[in-house]
C-alpha cells in the first residue's frame, strides 16, 4: 500500500488518519494495539454497529456521548435496559437516534452476559478467531476469520454485525496488525501483539 500521509511529525502513517484531526490520536494510540479487556471489546462491538452505513468519524466524535449513554458499555447494566431505556436514548442527540441499533445493542449486551457464563469472557472467545497475518495490509474488507466469526456471532442471537464489521474490529482491537508497512506505528503494535498474552495462552500450565 502507497503511503502519502506525513504526520505533524514527520512520520508516514496510514492514509485514512489523514482524513480528519481527529483520525491521527485514535490511529496512534489505539487502532491495532491488542485488546483483551471485556468492556473495550463490548464497546467497539456497539460502535461497529452503529457505524452501519456512517463514517467512523461521525462515531468517532459521538463516542464520550455514547460512553455517558450507555453506562461506558457495561454490558450487565446495558443488558437491564428497557423500553424507557430505549426511548430515552431516541432522544438523545448525542448519539445515533436509530432504533434498530439501539436495540442491538441492548440485545448484544444481554448476549455478552451469556456468552461470558458459556465462555469465561468475551476475549476468550474473540481471540479464537485472530486472524493469519496478511500479505499486504489494508487490503481486504474480509477474511474467512471475519465470515466465521460473523456467522457464529448470528447463531448466538447477536444483530447488526456482519463480516465486515467483524473484520473491522479485528483491524481495531488488534486481532491483526494492519497498519501500512510504511506507518510509523506499525512496529510499536507489531511489539505489543508479540508482548500480549492471548486469553489461550493463559490457560496453559506453566513446566
Amino acid at each position: 500500500m502507497t503511503n502519502d500521509f506525513i504526520g505533524p511529525d514527520g512520520y508516514p502513517r496510514c492514509q485514512w488518519c489523514g482524513g480528519a484531526a481527529e483520525f491521527l490520536p485514535y490511529h496512534d494510540n489505539e487502532w491495532g494495539f491488542p485488546v483483551d479487556d471485556d468492556q473495550r471489546l463490548f464497546e467497539k462491538l456497539c460502535l461497529e454497529s452503529f457505524q452501519s452505513g456512517l463514517s467512523w468519524r461521525t462515531i468517532l466524535n459521538k463516542r464520550e456521548n455514547f460512553r455517558a449513554a450507555f453506562h461506558h458499555f457495561d454490558f450487565h447494566q446495558v443488558a437491564r435496559f428497557g423500553e424507557d431505556d430505549v426511548q430515552r436514548l431516541l432522544q438523545d442527540a448525542g448519539i445515533i437516534r436509530h432504533r434498530g441499533k439501539i436495540e442491538a445493542a441492548i440485545n448484544n449486551a444481554q448476549r455478552a452476559k451469556e456468552m461470558v457464563e458459556q465462555e469465561g469472557s468475551l476475549a476468550a472467545f474473540f481471540w479464537r478467531y485472530e486472524p493469519v497475518a496478511l500479505a499486504v495490509p489494508q487490503t481486504q474488507t474480509t477474511s474467512p476469520e471475519s465470515i466465521a466469526l460473523a456467522k457464529e456471532l448470528k447463531k448466538r442471537g447477536w444483530k447488526f454485525f456482519g463480516p465486515t464489521t467483524a473484520f473491522a474490529f479485528m483491524q481495531a482491537m488488534g486481532l491483526l496488525n494492519d497498519h501500512a508497512e510504511e506507518c510509523v506505528i506499525r512496529e510499536p503494535v507489531t511489539r505489543a501483539r508479540e508482548r500480549f498474552l492471548r486469553p489461550s495462552d493463559r490457560q496453559k500450565p506453566t513446566a
